[in-house]
């Protein structure tokens, strides 16, 4: 009885065993591919809808401010270099800074839009599962271009009753502040990438 036990239901059973391995790697292989190519064409969708939205939104804006194009050129030739308050720095500054709110208001919805699209993408890589490092770039950038859009806000308000002083120290402000934002995007990045990691260690944790 036990010889046959050896001999026969052993290496039968073994290779009942070794086929349900394999059969599960091979089911777990095919679920790995499936998902990969949907998540490939889904990045190429986010792409698609990414830069057809860009050119639309310059389009409307183009539209919203008809009098923009003649400010533009305008706006960078006025620049001329002065110190910033307090400092030995000198830095690039329009001689009148109070005097391009149209451009500020122009920038103002293309950060405004450009914010409003990241909440769209955001969407789209959950729903698709993108991977998390394209996620948290994202969410960064989302973070930066609405606190860059609530600055060019307060920059397009400028009053032409200032003086060029103030009207000098709202601008350099504003580059401080577009400063921060660069930091915050880094650390909304990093903290999504730590949220992702602890959530995949717990689930690991619980698997064993």
């Amino acid at each position: 009885m036990i010889k046959y036990i050896k001999h026969s239901l052993l290496p039968n059973s073994i290779k009942v065993i070794s086929s349900i391995k394999r059969n599960r790697n091979r089911a777990r292989e095919m679920n790995e591919k499936g998902s990969t190519h949907r998540r490939m064409v889904g990045e190429g969708l986010i792409s698609a809808v990414s830069a057809g939205l860009f050119f639309v939104l310059v389009g409307i804006i183009a539209i919203i401010n008809q009098n923009l194009w003649s400010k533009i050129p305008e706006f960078f030739n006025s620049f001329t270099i002065a110190r910033v308050a307090n400092t030995s720095i000198n830095l690039p500054v329009p001689s009148s800074p109070a005097a391009y709110t149209a451009v500020y208001q122009a920038a103002f919805q293309f950060a405004l839009g450009i914010g409003a699209l990241q909440i769209l993408i955001l969407a789209m890589r959950l729903t698709i599962g993108s991977r998390i490092r394209r996620t948290s770039e994202t969410v960064g950038s989302l973070v930066f271009w609405f606190g860059t859009a609530y600055a060019l806000s307060i920059l397009a308000g400028m009053k032409s009753t200032l003086t060029l002083n103030q009207q000098r120290d709202m601008w350099f402000q504003f580059w401080a502040v577009i400063i921060i934002l660069i930091g915050l995007s880094i650390i909304a990045r990093a903290a999504v990438l730590l949220v992702a990691g602890e959530l995949s260690a717990r689930r690991s944790r619980k698997m064993r």
